[in-house]
């Protein structure tokens, strides 16, 4: 993975960690830490900064700051003022040589990502006041609050002490034992504790009701996931703009929501992915002679057929069931092309959709174009009465494969929710397959859970039933 991306996954990573520290300082009694920070409640906000550089530059600091001539993996300075009365906390400053934390990752067998994490908990944890070099039993305190954090956020690697456990194998007797007794002795297992990180969504039939509308249930759900470090992904036949637009209406997407221009998103059946900052990370287009014959089949039967670029949709002819995916599904309007030619010639064409009636799609045109196209392009039917033509072999369940490796997440760490054919690979992908019960049968089929109705706020229970 390159450093880019480490950089961005780090800039979300650091205020999750912090979060978890910051609710842990007042319910566990550590005897040996410094307690001069421990009422952040009073505090606007709490501020640290993580500074990655390389080895000249960190031995340079160990020398001006500590009288010491060497590259160390990591140096902490707190900026924390006792007594000082001012509406941000700042905590202080971690420093990390990302060329020592390559070496120490390459010889414990994990990735740059895992090492940097848990450099920056050991940080963080000494801006709190924690110090394993005073004692024995402070080290003890110290590994205990670094695992604490680590398994909380289903973190890799071994922590930074000595002796301890690999959280990779989060149901080894040491972990499972002596860490989780100890918790449950403390009363809790912490406020903030999810069980996955990610959460990747469908949409129509889905976290749309038959209204194709988000229910403020789900919204307020989504907000919880969120609020509680969990990552919200959606993963949709939609492109990004008609996702965008239906989701602004209960105040989820831009900067602060679920879904924008710069956040990562799985569009148009997994043909366009967009990983860190919203960049596009994949994308697949359809067979030009397939989307000829297609159109052809479509002014010869006076069929709807739209065709989908990007963030645009284009059709031959204007039509009520054309207008309905602008003014229904929230898609791009449509915009009338006057001949196959300029249609082909003007954009790369991910998809077509056909719009009629169930009866239409399930009987006619799903029979006779699962025979025309032969092996050349796939046929999904994700609405009863749609048929989508999509290139051979495609599925979200590519899509988010493709996107978690770009984010260095492994699926154990992802619950999916869907109820389309088109989200079979999905669901089955993920640590937890959700289906909703308005679903089809071949999807509930795989699933390993069954939820309510996409009328019934489906999304919402199942995030307060499994995510948290």
């Amino acid at each position: 993975m390159c450093m880019q991306n480490v950089i961005e996954i780090m800039k979300l990573n650091v205020p999750m960690a912090m979060k978890i520290a910051l609710d842990g300082l007042l319910e566990y009694n550590y005897k040996t830490r410094d307690t001069s920070i421990s009422d952040v409640g009073k505090y606007e906000k709490v501020e640290v900064s993580v500074l990655l550089c390389n080895d000249n530059f960190i031995q340079n600091l160990n020398k001006e700051w500590r009288g010491k001539d060497c590259a160390t993996d990591m140096l902490s300075v707190s900026q924390f003022i006792p007594d000082l009365d001012v509406p941000t906390l700042m905590l202080g400053d971690i420093v990390i040589s990302v060329e020592t934390a390559a070496r120490q990752a390459e010889a414990r067998g994990h990735t740059l990502l895992d090492e940097l994490r848990t450099l920056v908990v050991r940080g963080l944890l000494r801006l709190l006041g924690f110090d394993r070099q005073i004692s024995d039993e402070a080290a003890m305190e110290m590994e205990k609050e670094e695992l604490l954090i680590l398994k909380s956020l289903r973190w890799k690697g071994k922590g930074l002490a000595k002796n301890a456990p690999d959280l990779s194998k989060p149901n080894t007797e040491t972990l499972d034992g002596q860490v989780t007794n100890s918790l449950k002795r403390a009363g809790s297992l912490r406020f903030y504790r999810p069980k996955f990180k990610y959460i990747f969504c469908d949409m129509d039939g889905t976290l749309l009701n038959s209204k194709s509308q988000v229910t403020a249930r789900n919204a307020e759900a989504l907000k919880e996931a969120r609020s509680r470090g969990v990552n919200i992904v959606i993963a949709t036949g939609k492109t990004r703009p008609a996702a965008i637009d239906a989701l602004n209406m209960v105040d989820l997407s831009g900067r602060n929501g679920i879904v924008s221009e710069s956040s990562p998103g799985i569009f148009l059946q997994g043909l366009l992915v967009y990983g860190l900052k919203g960049r596009e990370i994949y994308r697949n287009t359809l067979n030009q002679e397939v989307c000829r014959e297609a159109f052809l089949y479509s002014l010869e039967h006076k069929i709807p057929l739209v065709a989908f670029s990007q963030d645009r949709c284009f059709s031959m002819f204007e039509h009520p069931l054309v207008d309905s995916l602008h003014d229904v599904y929230h898609e791009p309007k449509a915009e009338i092309v006057s001949s196959i030619d300029q249609l082909l010639g003007t954009a790369e064409i991910q998809k077509l959709v056909f719009i009629g009636t169930s009866e239409g799609v399930s009987s006619t045109l799903r029979p006779y174009w699962t025979k025309a196209i032969e092996e050349r392009a796939g046929v999904l039917q994700a609405q009863p009465d749609m048929l989508e033509l999509v290139p051979p072999a495609t599925s979200k369940g590519t899509g988010v494969k493709i996107l978690l490796d770009h984010l260095c997440i492994s699926p154990d760490e992802v619950m999916a929710i869907g109820d389309g054919e088109n989200d079979i690979e999905m669901l089955q992908l993920a640590s937890l397959g959700v289906a909703l019960a308005n679903g089809a049968e071949k999807t509930k089929a795989v699933a390993n859970v069954i939820g309510a109705t996409n009328d019934e706020d489906g999304v919402a229970q199942a995030i307060y039933d499994y995510a948290f």
